[in-house]
């Protein structure tokens, strides 16, 4: 039961001194909390919010409360340590945005007001829509977590504080683009053109691929790790995909001409190729193919492979397997405008059931005549 305590009353020596009235509550542990206000009828308000919250299952520690941004952001990455060091070092870039911005105020005291002026300044220094937005859900992700640590009753993040991410339709090159950028890349790395455009590999699966991964024999690519020899993350990112016997034998040759490696693909050392050896490649590349975007990729080499599939008539589950996506949503969000236009199908399949009706009534009626 919520109270007050007169500390002038209980401690004469007191009086004059200090405040006045303690609020006292018990919280959800059996232990007595309080305090000290300079009004009573403050003190009798906190206690008894104290009492509500704790009915409501929202009760925060005012000690813990007090904890800072920049506090928990340090509690936060300890327990993030887990995680793969790139990963790692990702956060740890969001973070200095964050606490920068945010550090020095109470974890409590965050509002969603000032989550929204944030982006908006962020919007003003002229970062990228993508760039913004992680660092949006980089915070929010945090605030959960404090959520769900007991820090907060509630994140002040949420869809209405979340920037708009502008939907992007990705670039899928020509074949004949993909081919002026294998003809462009050196001998030994033009392989790694087919694997981005052919099989879908990302960057790092490309220059992470063991000889041991290739089933030469069955024509299949098993993914199972990523540069330099990291596992993937997912058991997704691991689905075998099937390839031709005419692509298992550019992967034959390229072991035939530049020799046997733990990783099929090897930079101009020898040694296992690397995703910036690779991209700096493409740079120089795709300024020589005519039309191809400035900020092409070696990533958008897999939106290639999706357009080839999708082309050759293969339904979504079926693209997205081959892409190795955790849902079709990615699929048909990423892809869903290269799927061929079906409004003459739709039309066709509602045309023939009223043909048939109509032609149905004819014979009835001619039947009856």
């Amino acid at each position: 039961m919520a109270r007050v305590k007169d500390l002038w009353a209980a401690y004469p020596e007191r009086r004059g001194r200090g405040k006045r009235w303690l609020g006292i509550w018990i919280d959800p542990t059996g232990r007595e909390r309080s305090q000290a206000f300079s009004k009573k009828a403050e003190a009798e308000q906190y206690a008894a919010k104290m009492e509500i919250d704790i009915a409501h299952g929202s009760y925060i520690d005012p000690k813990r409360a007090r904890i800072t941004v920049a506090e928990w952001c340090r509690t936060w990455l300890e327990g993030y340590g887990t995680h793969r060091v790139s990963t790692i070092r990702q956060a740890n870039v969001h973070i200095r945005r964050i606490v920068a911005e945010f550090g020095a105020y109470p974890l409590g005291s965050l509002r969603p007001s000032q989550i929204r002026a944030w982006v908006a300044h962020l919007n003003e220094e002229g970062l990228e829509d993508s760039y913004i937005y992680a660092l949006h859900g980089r915070l929010a992700q945090i605030m959960s977590d404090a959520v769900h640590d007991g820090l907060l009753a509630k994140s002040p993040c949420s869809r209405r504080t979340s920037p708009h991410l502008a939907e992007q339709r990705v670039y899928v090159a020509t074949t004949d683009q993909v081919w002026e950028l294998y003809d462009l890349f050196p001998d030994r790395m033009r392989l790694a053109v087919l694997l981005g455009a052919l099989v879908g590999l990302r960057l790092g699966e490309t220059c992470g691929l063991r000889v041991e991964d290739v089933d030469f024999m069955r024509g299949i690519v098993h993914p199972h790790v990523q540069y330099p020899a990291e596992p993937l993350k997912t058991k997704t990112s691991q689905t075998p995909i099937p390839i031709p016997s005419s692509l298992t034998a550019e992967l034959s040759a390229q072991l035939a001409v530049y020799g046997r490696h733990p990783t099929l693909l090897t930079g101009a050392d020898g040694g296992q190729l690397s995703p910036w050896a690779l991209e700096r490649t493409m740079r120089t590349a795709r300024k020589k193919v005519q039309d191809l975007p400035a900020g092409f990729r070696y990533h958008d080499l897999r939106h290639y492979f999706a357009s080839l599939l999708i082309a050759s008539g293969a339904d979504v589950k079926t693209v997205q397997a081959r892409l190795r996506h955790a849902s079709a949503k990615t699929t048909l969000d990423t892809y869903g405008h290269i799927w061929p236009d079906r409004d003459e199908s739709t039309r066709a399949a509602v045309d023939a059931v009223i043909t048939a009706r109509t032609e149905q009534r004819r014979n009835s009626t001619v039947a009856s005549q």
